[in-house]
């Protein structure tokens, strides 16, 4: 009895091994691996995964890293064993074995003679031993190879992870040492940003998180399969962009430039405008040549073809009517320039509101550029000073009259702005801002002899004649401040004085030069005008107003 025993553990063992090693083991492999790779996606490359649900609105497709990976390497796992699962019990456990437990031929179910079903009842056990061995090892095997799979998905994720925080704290950290801070600077907005909306360049789809993260490190994938960068170094910055508060277009290249916030403030008539103009005309003639010490320039262009636009309408008003249209509107665009000096970029940001706007706090409070400006220009009409009139005679009062001055004057305005200033940017800040006080219309203060306009020592010019209270409270106020004077008629209109450009030019230069733009050595020595130039010349014709009073 024991003998028959043992002969049928070892017939059991023999059959079992030889099912196992010849058939089941490489039966049950070849489905694990087959089963592992089929399960692997997408299903057509470039097109999104069926099994990753879409995240948000953003149009674009998740890095293989950040989800789809884990969802392979599961799926895979789970498909090995599933297959292996039901090839046993389907296949071998309840067909096969069944079978021959039971006499009959394992392929077609058929008994046949009674020594074949003696045979196939005797070997059924190592059969079904053979089977479950198979299975067990082929587990084995998928198991290590998922193992060193799930191994290698993580450290590729950790990977990836770490190289989105090195890309994103690199983007960063240049953004914070260059000071880069993306404000939009259209009217009703004015709200700062992390980052702008990118517009893919093949579709045009608007892209609001293009940067890296778990759509992608180096680049996303648009819906249309378009790879775009994401980084600045990349070439992001040459993409078409959008402010993601008001969706307006923002100049290209916005997240790699210093935005430099420098409002022109003045009453109504005070000639802030062509102030402006002037200005604008003066850095584009110092452009390559460095006026007025023959070093060389800065590079100035228009970041948008609506800038262009602006200033070629304002050109035209001055060549054909010689005055500008009042200002309009309760809060300004931005008119935006890039400057570049000596590989120094900055992207000038002119406010020009208008006058009204500072009649009062209500209104000066509605203009929250003034929260982060980095310079402020304030032209001053020293003829709209009630002091000052009152000391002219009866013709130089006509002269007075005819320059149409300000409404209100400089010291009123003056008051309205700082004390907003202060409420909207803080005290500390307001006594860090430069400050260029311009005085105006100086072709008509020339004309009076009394305000005949010194070559230099403006500051002090401006208190014997009676603005002593605004030049003391400058002094309190502002610790950096500088004085020109200037015609906006003789640096714009026909016939220009690119000197007198230059000069207007100079009060934009000294600003950018305290943000470290390396324009100092442009401006002329000295703290006020030009002493090369110690007066403008007369209008072309005498009647002929100075048309920075228009």
């Amino acid at each position: 009895m024991g003998g028959l025993i043992g002969a049928a553990v070892w017939l059991t063992v023999a059959v079992g091994t030889g099912v196992c090693l010849f058939r089941a083991f490489w039966e049950f492999l070849f489905l694990a691996l087959g089963a592992s790779v089929r399960a692997l996606g997408p299903r057509t490359p470039g097109t999104p995964d069926p099994r990753i649900p879409p995240v948000g609105s953003e149009p674009a497709q998740r890095a293989y890293w950040s989800r789809l990976m884990w969802v392979d390497a599961y799926t895979s796992t789970r498909a090995a064993a599933s297959v292996i699962r039901h090839r046993l019990l389907g296949r071998w456990m309840a067909v096969t074995a069944r079978r021959m437990f039971t006499g009959r031929q394992p392929s077609t179910g058929y008994g046949g003679h009674r020594l074949a079903r003696l045979g196939f009842i005797l070997v059924a056990p190592g059969t079904a031993l053979g089977a479950i061995t198979g299975a067990l090892l082929v587990s084995s095997v998928m198991a290590l190879i998922h193992l060193v799979l799930w191994l290698l998905a993580g450290l590729a994720g950790l990977a990836a992870f770490a190289g989105v925080a090195v890309l994103r704290g690199a983007d960063r950290t240049g953004a914070l040492v260059r000071r880069i801070r993306m404000r939009c600077p259209y009217p009703g907005c004015y709200r700062p940003f992390p980052l702008a909306v990118h517009r893919c360049p093949s579709c045009g789809t608007a892209h609001r998180e293009l940067r890296p993260n778990r759509f992608g490190a180096l680049w996303h994938v648009c819906a249309c399969r378009r790879r775009i960068v994401t980084v600045s170094l990349a070439g992001r910055d040459r993409l078409a962009v959008e402010c993601p508060h008001c969706d307006r277009p923002l100049p290209a290249g916005i997240g790699r430039l210093r935005i430099v916030h420098v409002p022109v403030i003045g009453g109504t008539s005070s000639g802030k405008t062509m102030l402006m103009a002037a200005a604008v005309a003066g850095l584009h003639a110092t452009t390559g040549r460095g006026a007025p010490t023959g070093r060389g320039g800065p590079e100035v262009s228009f970041a948008t073809a609506d800038d262009r636009r602006d200033v070629v309408d304002l050109n035209g008003q001055l060549r054909n009517t010689g005055w500008v249209r009042k200002t309009q509107g309760g809060q300004p665009r931005a008119l935006m320039l890039r400057v570049t000096h000596r590989r120094r970029h900055r992207l000038l940001y002119l406010y020009d509101p208008m006058g009204e706007s500072l009649y009062d706090v209500d209104s000066t409070r509605r203009q929250e550029y003034l929260a982060h400006a980095d310079g402020v220009i304030l032209a001053v009409d020293v003829l709209a000073d009630p002091q000052v009139r009152r000391s002219l005679s009866a013709d130089e009062e006509e002269l007075a009259r005819a320059a149409n001055p300000s409404d209100p004057g400089p010291w009123q305005t003056y008051q309205t702005f700082t004390g907003e200033l202060s409420a909207l940017a803080g005290g500390r800040r307001r006594g860090r801002l430069p400050l260029a006080v311009v005085v105006t219309k100086r072709d008509v203060l020339d004309r009076i002899e009394r305000l005949r306009v010194p070559a230099t020592g403006i500051g002090p010019w401006l208190a014997t004649i009676g603005l002593d209270p605004l030049v003391r409270d400058l002094g309190h106020r502002f610790r950096t401040r500088r004085f020109w004077a200037l015609s906006a008629y003789a640096a714009t209109g026909t016939g220009p004085l690119v000197s007198e450009q230059e000069r207007a030019a100079e009060a934009v230069l000294w600003i950018l030069a305290r943000t470290g733009l390396r324009v100092g050595k442009l401006l002329p020595e000295g703290g006020h005008a030009d002493p090369a130039t110690p007066s403008v010349p007369r209008p072309r014709t005498a009647p002929a107003q100075d048309r920075s009073t228009r």
